[in-house]
């Protein structure tokens, strides 16, 4: 038996929201930006398009901490017989 269906929840729970984290790791696939052409200011595509993708990273956790902070979560379960001391004890045979 899960805690998960046992306590009715682990405090995790699916939203749309969440999908937009994924967007920043298309930066992990290095061909799409390993060139030199088009320069911005002097400075090779490489560089400046991986500080373009740092900021639409801070910007796509700013807009799923924004979309989910209102939403609640459901607590953890109260805890089971016995105390955090005596969780693992083991048997003194």
């Amino acid at each position: 038996m899960s805690a998960g269906k046992a306590g009715g929840g682990s405090g995790l729970r699916f939203s749309p929201w969440n999908l937009l984290l994924l967007v920043p790791f298309w930066i992990l696939i290095t061909p799409l930006y390993n060139r030199t052409d088009p320069e911005l200011f002097g400075m090779p595509f490489f560089y400046w398009f991986q500080f373009v993708a740092i900021a639409i990273g801070v910007l796509c956790t700013v807009l799923v901490y924004r979309g989910t902070r209102d939403k609640p979560t459901t607590p953890a379960p109260p805890p089971r017989d016995g105390d955090v001391d005596d969780l693992d004890e083991g048997s003194h045979g």
